[in-house]
Order: C-alpha cells, then structure tokens, then sequence
C-alpha cells in the first residue's frame, strides 16, 4: 500500500526538513530520478527512516539499454545510501532502444534484488502496453504522468486503461505549477472562483481541493513538490478525506478536458 498524497522532489530546494515532516504525515513515498540530480540529498533526508519510507526513482530515456540502465540502478543505490529501490521507473520512453531490451534489464534488477517494483514515466497507453508484453513476469505497477483539473488528456484513454488493469497513476505537477493556488479575484479566472467556492464549503484550501480531485479518481495517487514545511503539511491535508460527487462535478464542468 501507498499513500495517497506522496512527496516529489523535481526542482527541490527545501532540504531535510519538509520531506521529514511529510513522512511523519504519512506521505511516505518519495519520488526522485537519476535527472534530479538530489538523489544524495533525499538519501541524507531520509537517513534513520528508511523502514518508514517507499523510496522511487527513476532511470532516464537516455540510458536504457541493459548496461547503462543496470548502472543507472547501481548509482542510484549508491547516491541514495539504500539497498533496494522500492519502486524503479523509465522516466521516458525511447524508440531508438528496443522496449525489450530494456525490460529485459529491469526484470534483472527485480531478480537480483536492487529493486522491489518496475514503473514507467510519460508512457502513452501503446507504450505502456508494449513494456507489460515485454516483461511478462514481473509486473508495471505505475505510470508517472501529467495530471491535474487543467491537463485531463489522461482521460481519454490512458487513465481507463490503467484503472482497468491495476496500474496506479502517480500524477506529476498535480498543482500545475501552483497556477492551482492563485487568488482568484487577482486572477479573475472563473474556474478559479469555482474552485475557490469548493475551497469554501470543505473548509479546506484550494490547494488541498484540487489534489483531492486527482485522488478522488481510482487508482490515482500525487506528488506534489514543496520546498517549505508550512506547504507540505497543506499538502498531506489533501488526504484522509473526499469531495462530494457534486463538488467533482463542479470541477468538472469548469475544467473540462
């Protein structure tokens, strides 16, 4: 099981102490990637609580045939201070390496015990089709995608696909770059207002709404970045609760796909 509202770290600059307090909220699943380049600084973060933590990164599209993608894992192990890496992930697809190929190296790491779980990142539902006939033996458990009230294109097919066949979405930038959050009157944008007024009758912020909409679908989780610890505990505040029905379709009809 993971939590419903985890932890990003793309762009991240808030040292320990946020991703510390997120952990301690039951936001336990922290997301990075070979990409980042902060692989040393989650590991520093989560020193003394690696039992508490489902750890995920990711291997980037340029590195994905066998030996680069087994030494990929191998460096981030080390960068990271841990022995497994609860969920391994391919950042981005890449035509110019055979799909088998590369799954055929992520089984290895599964096999020999680096990693727990196989995921891929910004996969279109072809291609996460073509990595599960791949890797028939061990299966894609997530798909780390764009998602939130103003970028819906999942829906049309890769979301169904995924609820329909136990994949969970980890979605990325769940606050479109905080353009979620803004004050509406300033902005004078009447999505805005409708979501400001959802705000309203939950009693909670608009930032906790909008992360509440993507979780309200099934099998959708978010990773919301915060480099401040005020920030963080709104964003675990966006769990342990639901929208109504009516809310959602609130949201839905002012943020259509």
């Amino acid at each position: 099981m993971i939590p419903e509202v985890g932890l990003g770290t793309w762009k991240y600059a808030g040292g320990e102490a946020p991703l510390r307090r997120g952990i301690e909220l039951g936001a336990f699943l922290i997301d990075t990637a070979e990409m980042y380049r902060n692989e040393d600084r989650v590991g520093q973060a989560i020193n003394g609580l690696r039992d508490q933590v489902f750890l995920a990164t990711k291997v980037l599209g340029s590195n994905l045939r066998r030996d680069q993608v087994l030494r990929a894992a191998e460096t981030s192990l080390r960068l990271l201070n841990v022995d497994q890496i609860d969920l391994y992930q391919i950042h981005w697809s890449n035509p110019s390496v055979p799909i088998k190929e590369t799954m055929g190296a992520m089984a290895e790491l599964v096999d020999n015990g680096s990693v727990k779980h196989v995921g891929v990142s910004n996969f279109s539902k072809r291609e996460l089709q073509e990595a599960q006939e791949a890797m028939p033996n061990v299966p894609i458990v997530s798909n780390q995608v764009l998602y939130h009230l103003k970028r819906r294109d999942i829906e049309r097919e890769l979301l169904p696909y995924c609820q329909e066949n136990g994949v969970t979405v980890m979605a990325y930038t769940p606050l479109a770059d905080s353009s979620l959050t803004a004050n509406s009157r300033l902005r004078r944008d009447g999505r805005l207002e409708t979501l400001e007024q959802v705000a309203t009758e939950t009693g909670k912020t608009m930032a906790q709404v909008a992360l509440n909409w993507c979780t309200s679908h099934p099998n959708v989780m978010v990773i919301p970045k915060s480099n401040s610890v005020d920030r963080t505990v709104e964003n675990c505040g966006a769990s342990g609760w639901r929208l109504s029905s009516e809310q959602i379709a609130a949201l839905d009809n002012v943020y259509s796909p």
